[in-house]
């Protein structure tokens, strides 16, 4: 039986890489971010407000991310928008490197023969 904190312990640091992805593609506010993981995943993230806020406000704290309160075009209610940095470009650019990395080798690993031992 597959445990619940093993899923959460994947997801949790997979979650940090995925927010950095799409905030390197342009800024965007928190639901926004929520939607677009969601899509593009085809809803295999679907990420709670709670899940995400706490990545942000880390990734923020780290200097990958930044913010600011803006107003949208139809200027109705402002909201905060999520910037990445160039730090965190360069973190994403190393994580995508060790993603890829960790990928071939687990996927290796998993397919290997038992050999009885």
């Amino acid at each position: 039986m597959i445990l619940k904190e093993d899923i959460n312990q994947l997801r949790k640091g997979i979650l940090r890489i995925l927010v950095l992805k799409l905030l390197s593609e342009e800024k965007k506010y928190g639901y926004e971010l929520l939607i677009e993981m969601d899509k593009k995943s085809n809803g295999f993230f679907k990420v709670k407000e709670g899940t995400l806020y706490p990545i942000l406000y880390k990734l923020e704290d780290g200097g990958l991310v930044t913010s600011k309160w803006e107003f949208p075009s139809d200027r109705t209610k402002a909201k905060k928008y999520y910037y990445i940095t160039h730090t965190g470009r360069q973190v994403l650019s190393e994580l995508i490197d060790f993603w890829n990395c960790l990928a071939v080798n687990v996927e290796e690993f998993l397919c290997q023969e038992n050999d009885g031992k």
